[in-house]
C-alpha cells in the first residue's frame, strides 16, 4: 500500500496549494488536520486527524454487552458494510450516515499516549476494555497510521485485559504484542463472519477482505496459541441464512479452528436501515417487502427467527466438532441471546 501521494489539506490555509477543507461544526476549531490519499485504495477518502481528550469510553449500564469499557482510534470505516450498526454515530459529527460514514475517517492520533495515561490513573481499576465494538481499530488506514501498535503496547505494560473484534486482516501485524499481551492478561481476539459467499461479499462488505481471508486470520492465532473465536454476523435474512449458506459457513469456520463461534442474523438500527434498504433496493428489489414485513417491529428480527437460527447454526456446529473437547483444543458453541444485544459488533 502506497502512501507518498498523502496530501495535507488545511482547513484554516492552503498550506501546499490545496484547496481549503470546510469541517463539520463538530470539528471546527478543534486543531484538525485534513489529509487525503491519491491512490486507488483511497480515491475519495478523507482523513480528519485530531488529538482527542479522552479514549476509554464507559459503556451505558444499562447495555446488554458483557464489558464496561471500549476503545475506538478511529470514528467512520472505510469497510464500508452497508448494515454497520454504527453508521448513525457519524451524525454526531455532522456527516452523513452513508457515503460520509465510508469516507470521512476521525484519526484520534493520541489514542497509544492517551490511553496509557488513563490506564495509569489511580481511578482505573483494570477492567476488560472492548476494541471492534464501533468501528473496525484495523480497518485499512491502521496500516498507515499504526496506532493499534501503540494501543496495545499500553494495554500489555498495565497487564490490563482486552477483547478485539476485527475484520481486518492487519492485526496479524501485532501477533507480536497479543503474544506478549497473553503472558500477563487475558486476550481475546474474535472475526466478524458471517458467510463465505464471496459474490454478496463483495456487494455488502466491499470494503473488506475477502471472508476466507479472515478466517486464515483465525487459523494464524489459533496456531500461535491465541484462541480465536468467530462471530458470524450478520446472518442475512433470504440471502445467507438458507441450510446451504450456513453448512458452508460453519464448515469453513470449523477448518479455520475457530474456538467458538457466536450466530448474530442482522439487525437494522436507524441510519444501517436507510442505507442497507438504499443498497436491497437496488441489488435486490425481490426482498424490500420480505424485509420490511420481518423488521416491521424495529431494529431486530424477530425473536422466533433468532432462535431458529442460532438453534441450526449449533447443530451444523455440533456436527463439524465445534463445542467439543478434543485433545490439545478447546471449542466451544455460543448461543446468541433470545433478545439479540443492543450492539451487532462488526465491524460488521
Amino acid at each position: 500500500m502506497r502512501w507518498d501521494h498523502m496530501r495535507l489539506r488545511s482547513a484554516e490555509a492552503d498550506t501546499e496549494g490545496t484547496t481549503p477543507v470546510p469541517l463539520p461544526l463538530s470539528l471546527d476549531g478543534a486543531g484538525v488536520r485534513v489529509r487525503t490519499i491519491d491512490t486507488p485504495e483511497f480515491r475519495g477518502v478523507t482523513f480528519y486527524e485530531i488529538r482527542a481528550k479522552s479514549i476509554l469510553n464507559r459503556v451505558p449500564s444499562s447495555s446488554p454487552v458483557p464489558f464496561g469499557w471500549t476503545v475506538n482510534p478511529y470514528r467512520g470505516c472505510t469497510h464500508a458494510c452497508t448494515y454497520c450498526f454504527a453508521r448513525k454515530t457519524h451524525t454526531y459529527l455532522d456527516f452523513d450516515a452513508g457515503h460520509d460514514f465510508d469516507s470521512r475517517i476521525v484519526v484520534k492520533i493520541n489514542a497509544g499516549e492517551l490511553l496509557r495515561r488513563e490506564l495509569g490513573a489511580r481511578s482505573w481499576a483494570g477492567e476488560h476494555v472492548a476494541m471492534g465494538t464501533n468501528t473496525d481499530p484495523y480497518q485499512r488506514a491502521e496500516g498507515r497510521y499504526g496506532l493499534m501498535r501503540e494501543v496495545l503496547t499500553a494495554l500489555r505494560d498495565h497487564a490490563n485485559p482486552f477483547s478485539i473484534l476485527t475484520k481486518g486482516t492487519l492485526v496479524l501485524r501485532d501477533l507480536d504484542l497479543l503474544t506478549e499481551a497473553a503472558q500477563v492478561t487475558d486476550v481475546r481476539v474474535n472475526v466478524s463472519v458471517g458467510f463465505v459467499d464471496a459474490a454478496l461479499w463483495r456487494q455488502v462488505e466491499p470494503g473488506t477482505p475477502n471472508p476466507r481471508a479472515r478466517l486464515g486470520v483465525c487459523r494464524a492465532l489459533t496456531d500461535a496459541g491465541i484462541g480465536c473465536g468467530v462471530l458470524m454476523a450478520p446472518v442475512l435474512p433470504y440471502l445467507t441464512d438458507t441450510d446451504e449458506h450456513l453448512e458452508a459457513t460453519v464448515a469453513a469456520i470449523a477448518e479455520a479452528g475457530a474456538v467458538a463461534v457466536t450466530p448474530l442474523p442482522l439487525h437494522l438500527r436507524p441510519g444501517a436501515r436507510e442505507w442497507f434498504f438504499g443498497w436491497l433496493r437496488g441489488a435486490r428489489p425481490d426482498l424490500v417487502g420480505a424485509y420490511r414485513r420481518l423488521y416491521r417491529e424495529g431494529s431486530y428480527a424477530p425473536a422466533e427467527y433468532t432462535q431458529a437460527v442460532v438453534a441450526r447454526v449449533r447443530e451444523i456446529a455440533t456436527s463439524y466438532g465445534i463445542g467439543q473437547r478434543a485433545p490439545g483444543e478447546a471449542r466451544a458453541v455460543r448461543p446468541a441471546p433470545a433478545e439479540p444485544a443492543a450492539q451487532q459488533l462488526t465491524l460488521l
